[in-house]
């Protein structure tokens, strides 16, 4: 999978976001510590803009930038044949290339980039509020490879975006089992009671989990 792959098989953007936002729910309530997390979500990012991140601990992470625009999507596979650290420390080419005006500051956001200004990146997806589909630079991936940019691990809960693919990856990534119809729920994004949090996890409150669902944007009971 490439993602040119990725591109066709992503939701629309409401419903991405969405995801994004039950993802980070969802690590917020089976990972407390913020820092063991693998999915995070910042409904104040910037002005008018939202992030939603994810990162393996293992150098590999994504970052999708949500605004009045639309949304773009940045990649990293750190190992990948096609990374700036394989590619004497340049993006691979076109994988940034054609990116449009309202999105190119999130291609050179610091966050993002190396300590000489370089893009970190190995895929890279862009779809404007009127968009049809998502796009894509034009890329000459390397043979040889199933998975030359990362992007079919990389984004592979957004490309499934079913409640049971996040079951079978939280029991792998937490090693704790997960409730598949309170994951559902959360994917539903239903306001959290505390029967819903003590099925994911015996060991935390809704209270102490409000932080994390202002900074979510995650619905409210009323």
């Amino acid at each position: 999978m490439t993602v040119a792959d990725v591109a066709r098989r992503l939701p629309r953007i409401a419903a991405l976001r969405d995801l994004c936002r039950a993802l980070a729910m969802l690590d917020a309530i089976l990972s407390p510590e913020w820092e063991s997390r693998y999915h995070s979500f910042d409904a104040a990012w910037g002005e008018g803009e939202e992030l939603a991140s994810m990162r393996n601990g293992s150098g590999d992470e994504y970052a999708i930038l949500f605004s009045a625009h639309g949304a773009c999507i940045r990649g990293l596979d750190h190992e990948a044949p096609m990374s700036p650290y394989a590619n004497d420390g340049e993006p691979w080419p076109g994988v940034v290339d054609a990116v449009p005006e309202v999105f190119r500051h999130f291609v050179e956001e610091p966050a993002f980039t190396d300590e000489e200004g370089v893009p970190v990146v190995t895929a890279f997806l862009w779809r404007g509020s009127g968009d049809e589909r998502w796009q894509h630079g034009e890329v000459a991936f390397p043979s040889g490879y199933d998975d030359p940019d990362g992007a079919g691990h990389l984004f592979r809960l957004l490309v499934d975006p079913s409640p049971v693919a996040f079951q079978r990856f939280a029991e792998d990534y937490y090693e704790v089992p997960v409730d598949l119809a309170r994951v559902s729920e959360v994917y539903a994004l239903r306001p959290l009671d505390q029967e819903l949090v003590s099925a994911l996890n015996a060991d935390i409150t809704v209270a102490e989990l409000e932080r994390d669902i202002r900074e979510i944007g995650y619905p409210r009971l009323r």
